[in-house]
């Protein structure tokens, strides 16, 4: 992905009022949805970064991946050439717990979107990653993508693996749209079941609603007709009647969970290294993470074909398209 452009990262005006109380907090994070990442350090020889990063996989790394490992599957990224932040920005967590028409218009768009996301399927990329790690060449995988894309790719290399062996852990650090929550009693759906409720419930009325995949947002947003939204029919929680449904996905503007940041530290700290692929780094979240391995000493590669943040705490920084590049690692380390 890549945060330089000659076009502008789209800003949307705020959905909440100046004197709201959760107004400072949605603008921090519209800012950091905003930010846009720019060169830190200078273009790296492609073969000593791809040889070097291919030397890195012999300390068990941790691999942490962003949006871009996703886009040859079909799902756009945020800031690339062509990503979803040139046309919208994702809903604040302030925005979809305090605005209701911003909550309807979100599942009106995600009711769409999530149809082209669900139908994604994991490239070779996954595959490999998926494979390193069930051989345990690697510490595991953090993931700030909400696809659910390195999960499946993890169960198909489970079971093709030698009995015994173990996979090392796939955090989440954003959540998944895999379930729903209620945040007014907490309960919690499977989101293909919450998915029937919402097709019955706009049935007849959403039958042609299709989209092409660049109208897709990497966390199942959609750019969508007013129409659509106005038309669009809502659900509720079956256990207490409220419309405040939300994916179990950290918004911008929310805070990751403690022990989840606890469990990243963890495998961090039982990595020999840390490999970035396909991702800026834009969200503090996931940066946080780079400098947590440079300031614990720990050696750092970079797979991405723009830009990232922190890249000059990087030993190697390899630009170059995911899928390529994790199949010419894969190669490189099993001849």
């Amino acid at each position: 992905m890549t945060g330089s452009s000659d076009r502008p990262i789209y800003s949307a005006a705020s959905t909440l009022p100046e004197d709201h109380p959760a107004y400072a907090t949605h603008q921090a994070a519209i800012r950091s949805v905003r930010r846009v990442i720019e060169n830190t350090a200078p273009y790296q020889n492609v073969q000593v970064a791809s040889t070097g990063i291919s030397q890195l996989l012999g300390l068990k790394p941790l691999i942490l991946t962003g949006a871009g490992m996703s886009t040859d599957s079909g799902i756009p990224d945020y800031r690339g050439p062509e990503g979803s932040l040139r046309h919208s920005r994702p809903m604040t967590y302030q925005e979809f717990l305090h605005d209701e028409a911003a909550r309807h218009r979100y599942w009106a768009r995600s009711f769409v979107g999530w149809q082209h996301m669900n139908a994604a399927s994991p490239h070779t990329g996954h595959s490999i990653i998926a494979r390193w790690n069930t051989r345990g060449q690697i510490a595991g995988i953090v993931t700030q993508n909400v696809d659910g894309l390195h999960q499946q790719s993890q169960r198909v290399a489970d079971q093709q693996a030698t009995r015994g062996s173990e996979s090392g852990p796939i955090i989440a650090l954003h959540g998944s749209m895999n379930e729903i929550e209620c945040l007014v009693c907490g309960s919690k759906e499977n989101r293909e079941d919450f998915g029937v409720r919402l097709r019955n419930a706009n049935a007849g009325v959403a039958d042609q609603w299709k989209l092409t995949e660049e109208l897709v947002n990497p966390d199942g947003d959609a750019r969508i007709p007013q129409e659509w939204v106005e038309r669009f029919q809502m659900v509720q929680c079956l256990n207490c009647g409220s419309n405040k449904l939300k994916p179990t996905v950290v918004y911008f503007g929310e805070i990751v969970p403690k022990q989840r940041k606890e469990a990243i530290q963890a495998l961090l700290d039982r990595s020999g290294a840390l490999i970035v692929i396909g991702s800026s780094l834009a969200v503090m979240s996931g940066y946080r993470i780079l400098l947590e391995a440079d300031r614990a000493r720990k050696p750092i590669g970079i797979i991405n074909l723009g830009p990232t943040r922190g890249e000059e705490y990087a030993t190697f920084r390899w630009r170059s398209g995911v899928k390529q590049a994790l199949e010419w690692l894969d190669h490189e380390i099993s001849v």
